[in-house]
């Protein structure tokens, strides 16, 4: 069988889709040979063989030459086997070409269906490609429907659309149609038809991604985020970090009269963000995580990564924020369990033995459960 035309279309495929010749004739040999086997027989052992070169299309049987034949689609006589070729003897393989009778129509719709099919499958993982590599990226797109709590977000990829569902949202967001917002990409999945893609607005690795965006000396590695956590709508706190003993890092972080940090805020529509430095002293680390509020004493037991913070009275409420909000972000950001106190609750602390005051905490309260719930 030949057919040039074939074979052109197959070139055109590659040129015009990226698709090489090679992953069509391979799925094409391998479709074809069963399709050959489920029309002329099923024991029989043969292959289909595809040539782009020679533009021809091949169907060889093989038989093993015996004494007695007990299988005819699988044996030979030697006798028999001779006629071909003088030199067989028992054992040896036997190649023939053959060519049967309407096998060319056949051929022709399951070369359609397999092309068609490794065509959709090569796009689909094209497609798949391009998605994978905004994993955990910023991006910016297009809201083009909102159906009941979600919205879906074209990513100028072709046949995707993001996911925005109400749990990754900003609450109190409102979207329209053709809004465009950004969004991190948070977890593609495959689909049968296409990807499926999560988006989110309302993670840290969002607040993460637009502070790489706006703030050069973090997207440089110069100043890095050490940790980052969040309750979207509300509140962020953030600790930077940089070796670079002449940078301030919160001050590049904040930028001219506020001017990074402000872009931020705007874009998480005015929540909260507190950046502090980080420190490998967990006392400081803490006492720099409360803030806004100003921490008069400070005692850890590193031994349960527990801490006692005295604040004074009229701070007590900033410190630990509407229904626990700031200390329970600051115990995420440090990994410390932190305990806060108003000065009023610890009589027995001595403001002038300052010094003193982590080693005499445990006779703060006379046996008193120093440590509340909030984490």
């Amino acid at each position: 069988m030949v057919n040039k035309d074939f074979f052109q279309a197959l070139a055109d495929l590659e040129e015009q889709k990226g698709v090489s010749q090679e992953y069509f004739i391979e799925a094409l040999e391998s479709a074809l040979t069963s399709a050959y086997k489920k029309n002329f027989g099923e024991a029989k052992s043969a292959i289909v063989k595809l040539n782009p070169e020679k533009c021809t299309i091949k169907i060889y049987s093989y038989k093993t030459v015996v004494s007695e034949v007990l299988d005819s689609d699988k044996e030979i006589s030697l006798a028999a086997a001779r006629t071909i070729k003088k030199s067989y003897k028992i054992g040896d393989i036997v190649q023939q070409e053959e060519t049967p009778k309407n096998f060319g129509r056949i051929a022709a719709q399951t070369a359609k269906q397999v092309v068609m099919q490794r065509l959709r499958e090569a796009e689909r993982s094209k497609v798949m490609d391009e998605v994978n590599t905004k994993q955990d990226e910023l991006v910016t797109g297009i809201v083009r429907r909102v159906e009941n709590d979600n919205v879906y977000v074209d990513l100028g990829i072709t046949q995707v659309e993001g996911v925005l569902s109400a749990k990754d949202q900003i609450p109190g967001e409102k979207y329209t149609i053709n809004q465009r917002i950004k969004v991190v990409v948070k977890t593609i999945k495959e689909g049968y038809n296409a990807p499926y893609v999560q988006l989110s607005r309302s993670n840290a690795g969002f607040v993460k991604k637009l502070f790489e965006l706006e703030v050069p000396e973090i997207a440089s590695g110069e100043v890095v985020i050490k940790n980052i956590v969040r309750e979207a709508g509300y509140r962020t706190k953030m600790s930077v970090y940089t070796h670079n003993k002449s940078l301030d890092c919160i001050g590049a972080c904040v930028g001219n009269k506020g001017m990074r940090v402000n872009e931020i805020v705007k874009e998480l529509n005015g929540e909260k963000i507190d950046i502090i430095p980080y420190s490998e002293d967990p006392s400081e680390y803490i006492v720099s995580a409360l803030s806004p509020a100003t921490v008069l004493y400070i005692h850890v037991n590193a031994e349960d990564k527990t801490s006692l913070a005295v604040v004074p009275d009229d701070k007590l409420s900033l410190a630990i924020g509407k229904s626990g909000q700031n200390v329970r972000l600051a115990a995420r950001l440090t990994g410390w369990k932190i305990d806060v106190k108003a000065k009023s609750a610890v009589p027995s602390l001595n403001l002038e033995e300052e010094n003193n005051a982590s080693e005499n905490y445990d006779n703060l309260f006379d046996g008193e459960d120093a440590f509340g719930d909030i984490n």
